[in-house]
């Protein structure tokens, strides 16, 4: 029977799972992905396909078993223990916040999930349950490895100087700083940026990864250089439902006038960005297909903010040789990437429209002074791969 790795991306109302083969040459291939979502409501679904794209199971779950994310990863544990005929060699999972001290793929033991416990500050939206499903495998086949991978790990090569906050050392000390997040996102575009583009890929790059969540990072000779969030997944540019740069001094404003943690926490992380701001929805699809005022206002705030912290990110570099769209919306919305470059015209910087409509891979003009690329990206495969050479260290 061939060895198996599965990885898990679990966030607040679903489930994303991706079970890789390993071959002989010990390298990795696709086997099937799929997802639950719809966890907590009346409708969970779970939708699994193959390698090809043909689908395996789609079908709707009864509300009461997947009311939560353990609940719901017993139902994906349930179906790949029916279909795989063998438990997997181990387990992947994407865990959003590593603090200052984990900086590399760790083995998972109750240490390092106590320590894990402790970030949950840091990322309330995402780290409690990239936990979750953790706690059911241990709980319930506790003989699997369990590898946490980081989105904060990538950015760990940041300088002193991208790394600080302008605050006290006393701060620093305690764990303030610049972080960083998507790093798996952009742990991937450095890497197939070696295979897809090896003329640009030691180069300066500025990869944006445009989806739910929005950050942008410079990268240089495949490394992270500086990124636009920081101490959260709050920091930088707008977002599906996050604010990105804010005053410090609204939230004291709020504070003033009685709003307390809890509230300001779910204001920030749930009802800003492009859901708050257009006052319809945090579907990019949703406001291009709108004639209202605020959602067009929302487009442009989100171009302007997008294209103004991208190239802002040259000064760590002191130049770029080529920029990257990657995620759901850098990926596949031509209209936001054209918004976004047409902030970039002074710079010699020209999109191709009928290269923008294919979505790439490469989709500036042949007279643009810098190239602009759509790589799609994989964070599920970093996951796979660095669970691997975990298991392989063992």
């Amino acid at each position: 029977m061939t060895d198996t790795i599965l990885v898990i991306n679990a966030g607040s109302s679903s489930i994303k799972f991706y079970l890789y083969d390993i071959d002989g040459a010990q390298e990795l291939a696709p086997r099937l992905g799929g997802q639950l979502e719809g966890i907590g409501t009346s409708h969970p679904k779970l939708r699994v396909r193959d390698a090809a794209g043909q689908t395996l199971v789609e079908r709707e779950i009864a509300p009461g078993h997947a009311p939560d994310v353990p609940n719901a990863q017993e139902v994906v544990g349930t179906w790949l223990s029916g279909h795989l005929g063998g438990a997997p060699l181990a387990v992947g999972h994407r865990v959003v916040h590593g603090g200052p001290e984990l900086s590399e793929p760790v083995l998972i033991d109750d240490a390092i999930l106590a320590k894990l416990d402790t970030f949950t500050p840091l990322a309330p939206l995402h780290q409690p349950n990239n936990l979750a499903p953790i706690r059911v495998i241990r709980e319930r086949r506790p003989w699997i490895p369990q590898v946490a991978c980081f989105d904060t790990a990538f950015h760990r090569s940041h300088s002193d100087v991208a790394d600080r906050y302008a605050l006290p050392e006393r701060l620093y000390q305690q764990g303030v700083r610049r972080y960083g997040f998507h790093g798996l996102s952009y742990e991937y575009i450095a890497q197939r940026l070696r295979k897809a583009l090896p003329d640009i890929a030691d180069g300066k790059i500025i990869a944006a990864h445009l989806g739910s969540g929005v950050s942008a990072c410079a990268m240089h000779h495949g490394k992270s250089v500086d990124s636009t969030m920081g101490f959260t997944a709050l920091e930088g540019l707008p977002m599906g439902t996050r604010p990105g740069r804010l005053d410090p001094g609204v939230v004291l404003w709020m504070m003033e006038r009685g709003m307390n943690h809890d509230e300001i926490e779910h204001l920030l992380y749930h009802d800003c960005g492009m859901k708050g701001l257009s006052g319809i929805s945090n579907d990019m699809r949703e406001l291009l297909a709108s004639d209202a005022p605020s959602a067009k206002l929302a487009l442009q705030y989100f171009a302007w903010r997008v294209a103004e912290g991208m190239i802002g990110l040259a000064c760590a570099m002191n130049g770029v040789d080529g920029i990257v769209f990657t995620a759901g919306v850098g990926e596949n919305s031509a209209e936001i990437r054209q918004a976004i470059s047409e902030h970039w015209g002074w710079l010699g910087i020209k999109l191709d429209p009928e290269r923008n409509a294919r979505h790439g891979p490469r989709i500036s003009a042949d007279d643009s002074r810098i190239g602009v690329y759509v790589v799609r990206t994989n964070e599920e495969l970093i996951i796979a791969q660095h669970t691997l050479a975990l298991v392989r260290q063992r």
